[in-house]
């Protein structure tokens, strides 16, 4: 028998998240595309991110039929919060900058976040945004499939405290690292160090 869940974290009700998320208001408007592979997933950190943020959105879906309505929404620039070549490295707002950012974010294994922009050539086409810098990910129970690689919620968190600097968005992560160190405690610590090569002197926290 299936165990009962929140309704708005999808967690199981015991290990609801709800109290330790934020509801943060930004000037940007950040909107989630997840794959459809990534909604059950343990972590799911784009829900997270979306429950989050005032001004935050999560679609679900390979093709978005009213992708164009999105991204034509008032009062924003839309660009897309994604590594390449031509990606410009964000920087905080200045006063020049009437209108903010609507951060599309593409949420799935880098090989589903790419057929994301295959099937949506509106995705394709957006100016590409990218962090100058990125931060050690917090997410210990997996190794990054490359060098710079974070979570979702990561990103968005780090995007925005760029761009929206002096205001930070750390708070976004509080449920997201009690998840991570909830499934540590699960697995128990002696398997978390040998697996995942965490010092005996540095347990997960309680």
């Amino acid at each position: 028998m299936p165990r009962p869940r929140c309704e708005r974290c999808q967690r199981p009700l015991d290990h609801c998240l709800c109290p330790l998320i934020p509801s943060l208001d930004s000037r940007t408007r950040v909107a989630l595309l997840q794959h459809p592979s990534e909604t059950d997933h343990a972590l799911n950190t784009a829900r997270l991110a979306a429950l989050g943020l005032v001004n935050a959105e999560l679609r679900v879906g390979e093709v978005f039929a009213d992708l164009a309505e999105l991204l034509a929404k008032p009062g924003y620039r839309p660009v897309l919060l994604f590594p390449g070549e031509q990606a410009q490295a964000l920087a905080a707002y200045d006063e020049t900058d009437d209108r903010p950012f609507m951060l599309i974010v593409p949420d799935g294994t880098w090989r589903k976040a790419r057929k994301l922009l295959y099937m949506n050539p509106l995705l394709e086409a957006l100016p590409r945004v990218t962090l100058a810098e990125v931060a050690p990910s917090r997410y210990r129970l997996r190794k990054a499939p490359e060098p710079g690689a974070v979570s979702t919620i990561e990103a968005v968190a780090q995007a925005l405290n760029v761009l929206e600097q002096p205001a930070s968005f750390d708070e976004l992560l509080r449920p997201f690292e009690a998840l991570i160190e909830g499934q540590i405690k699960a697995m128990g610590v002696d398997v978390f160090e040998r697996n995942h090569g965490c010092s005996s002197s540095t347990p997960p926290r309680s």
